[in-house]
């Protein structure tokens, strides 16, 4: 399975050599041969780049034949709310959005995402109402950080 996962990845590569802005968030093989990727881009990626990712992407596998009699499935889609940040380019796309993190400790915090650097991110939150309200900050090492989801604020 893990090789598989290496040669789609190598050909996901090779599709978004043509938009540098594209990136491969992750891929999953389900033990039924169902493929997911997930590509996601700098700027939010469009629906109609993911069929033509799928199109290309399945006729490949197809003439590669991986899978015997095509005995396989390909869903590519753009990493949903539900979906935790996976890679640095995620966090940097999402500076400025609410996020919650969840520590390898158990623990979460939420805040607003300031920023992410090669180490961790920095995310800051309100305390208190009033007179009494302060705002704080604090750094997160990507050691520490167990997952990572976008948070909806209204």
């Amino acid at each position: 399975m893990e090789s598989h996962i290496q040669v789609i990845e190598e050909m996901v590569k090779g599709l978004l050599e043509a938009h540098p802005t594209h990136f491969l968030v992750e891929v999953r093989i389900k033990p039924t041969n169902n493929i997911k990727l997930f590509i996601d881009a700098d700027e939010g990626v469009i629906l109609s780049d993911l069929i033509q990712y799928n199109k290309k992407l399945y006729r490949q596998l197809d003439e590669m034949a991986i899978y015997p009699d095509g005995n396989f499935s390909l869903e590519v889609s753009s990493p949903g709310l539900d979906e935790p940040l996976k890679i640095q380019r995620q966090y940097k796309k999402n500076v400025g959005r609410f996020v919650e993190v969840e520590l390898v400790d158990g623990s979460k915090k939420e805040g607003k995402l300031l920023e992410s650097g090669p180490e961790g991110i920095t995310i800051e939150w309100e305390e208190g109402k009033g007179k009494k309200k302060e705002i704080k900050q604090e750094t997160i090492l990507f050691d520490q950080v167990k997952s990572t989801k976008i948070q909806i604020k209204f």
